[in-house]
């Protein structure tokens, strides 16, 4: 997709920075905005000005080594939200904490599980935090606010736990389109969509391996056959290049669908002949 380069990495300055920042998903998903400060930069304040204009609930997208390590349990068994948004069960800080709901002891619960020396024995369960725990590769594996929270937190060089809330309207309604980018301007908040962290990333970031090539023969003549991975996908992917494509130009290419009976057995029919 079209993006703005410059406006991609100003929002990640302002992250860097500890500034909070407006991100929204697409349209067909959740199709709203959610606020997102790091962990590290939290304040009170921040906390209180995302209490405020959100749900009031405030999760702390983290990635799956960091919920481990801190002995976060999923919130249930079997995931079956719309999204499988990986809630664990949600803590306090541990220490010098009364109820726990408080802007000041909700911005100190999160700098806790942002805090290398924090461990599982330093939070209490449950409580008014939501961890969430982030799938593997971001935003390129699963378009989420919870992937995008850890994804600024990486490209901002920052520990990987975030905070997030989703905008809310004075009458209780969410926030969309419109709403959000007015809300933004007012608050003078950065504003980006996960579509555009996905772009960015997929222009700045290299993740596909070639792990080998073979010269095959095929009913259309000689190919060579390379395969590829990436780091989140268990699959290899296989591409059959004929000729000298090196030009990059005018080259024509077919997904293929996998079909195991045509694949494996080249029996095109077989299934129809079967029936």
């Amino acid at each position: 997709m079209a993006y703005d380069q410059a406006r991609i990495a100003d929002a990640i300055r302002a992250f860097e920075a500890g500034e909070i920042v407006v991100v929204t998903d697409d349209d067909d998903r959740e199709n709203e905005g959610d606020l997102i400060v790091s962990a590290v930069h939290c304040t009170a304040e921040k906390m209180a000005f995302i209490i405020r204009h959100t749900s009031g609930i405030v999760c702390a997208p983290m990635t799956a080594e960091h919920a481990k390590r801190l002995n976060l349990a999923p919130m249930v068994a079997e995931n079956d939200a719309p999204h499988a948004t990986a809630f664990t069960v949600s803590v306090d800080y541990r220490h010098d904490t009364t109820t726990g709901i408080s802007a000041e002891e909700r911005t100190s619960t999160v700098r806790a599980l942002a805090n290398p020396n924090s461990g599982a024995v330093d939070f209490v369960r449950p409580g008014h935090i939501f961890p969430l725990v982030a799938r593997e590769g971001g935003v390129l594996m699963r378009s989420g606010h919870t992937e995008a929270a850890i994804d600024l937190c990486k490209l901002a060089n920052l520990p990987a736990v975030g905070v997030i809330s989703e905008l809310m309207n004075d009458d209780g309604s969410v926030m969309r389109g419109p709403q959000v980018a007015a809300f933004a301007q007012k608050h003078q908040l950065r504003q980006v969509s996960v579509a555009e962290l996905i772009a960015y990333r997929q222009r700045q970031e290299s993740h596909i391996t070639r792990l080998g090539s073979a010269s095959i023969q095929t009913l259309a003549g000689p190919a060579t056959a390379f395969t590829y991975k990436t780091p989140w996908d268990p699959m290899h992917h296989l591409a059959v290049v004929y000729g000298d494509i090196r030009d990059g130009r005018n080259v024509p290419v077919r997904m293929q669908i996998e079909s195991v009976l045509d694949d494996a057995f080249g029996a095109s029919d077989l299934l129809a002949r079967c029936l």
